[in-house]
């Protein structure tokens, strides 16, 4: 099932999300829900906190390519355990912040721990795309968004376009 996704400026959206104590068939129907929303928006990551649930928990998929197979990896309690030296420049948006882009700095290379779906301990490090997606998700969960990198008056030029773009909608 399609959720909602909060729209920025949303105080939901700066909250720090709670671990998740014990994986129940609702919390995987919500990773189900979150991966099908995620693909409609489309998008190549989605955190619990952009649906309005407050759990530690993400979606990524980053395989672009038409002829790949789609790689779905569903998070619960992730966890940066180290990250690079070396840094990489993404342009960056997300999907609570729509038709925003900007270049955010972060490290090249992460090694990230999670649970998976049916409670098994995951580890792997990513680079490029994943690594970026992995860092802004988590990022969700601790109630950071991207635009938190940026200087104050791009962030606040964002943030502006985006109450007009939900007073817009509210209206419509």
């Amino acid at each position: 099932m399609k959720r909602n996704i909060l729209l920025h400026p949303d105080p939901r959206l700066k909250k720090q999300a709670a671990p998740v104590a014990d994986l129940s068939d609702e919390l995987r129907a919500l990773a189900d829900d979150m991966l099908e929303t995620m693909y409609d928006a489309p998008g190549v990551g989605l955190a619990a906190p952009q649906v309005g649930i407050l759990q530690r928990l993400v979606v990524l998929d980053c395989v672009k390519g038409e002829n790949e197979r789609p790689r779905p990896l569903i998070m619960f309690n992730p966890e940066i355990v180290s990250s690079s030296d070396q840094m990489n420049v993404y342009e960056e948006g997300c999907l609570s912040i729509p038709e925003q882009f900007a270049d955010v700095t972060r490290p090249a290379e992460v090694e990230v721990r999670w649970i998976d779906q049916n409670g098994k301990e995951m580890q792997e490090t990513f680079d490029g795309l994943w690594a970026t997606c992995a860092q802004h998700e988590i990022d969700h969960l601790d109630g950071k968004l991207f635009i938190d990198y940026l200087k104050p008056l791009k962030r606040q030029m964002i943030t502006r376009k985006m109450v007009k773009m939900k007073r817009e909608l509210a209206r419509a």
